[in-house]
């Protein structure tokens, strides 16, 4: 079973190989001019500005979820 196993995830990984190479064989230069690097890393500068609210909303929804709950509080009457 142990080497059946092998085989078979050595086939995948040749498989995998073989078509990642023939894909990258017949790529050339775009030619692409800084315009497009700029508009890139505009692009990428938004996507993580957007993800920094995110991220802090994420944490503070987990804090919520997993904290104890709040018990109530009375007060002695004088």
């Amino acid at each position: 079973m142990k080497t059946n196993m092998i085989k078979t995830l050595v086939a995948l990984f040749v498989a995998g190989a073989a078509s990642a190479f023939a894909a990258t064989s017949g790529v050339a230069s775009e030619g692409s001019g800084p315009f497009i690097w700029v508009f890139l890393g505009f692009t990428v500068l938004v996507v993580m500005m957007q993800a920094i609210p995110a991220l802090i909303l994420f944490v503070s929804m987990l804090r919520g979820l997993f904290s104890p709950a709040e018990k109530e509080v009375t007060l002695p009457k004088a």
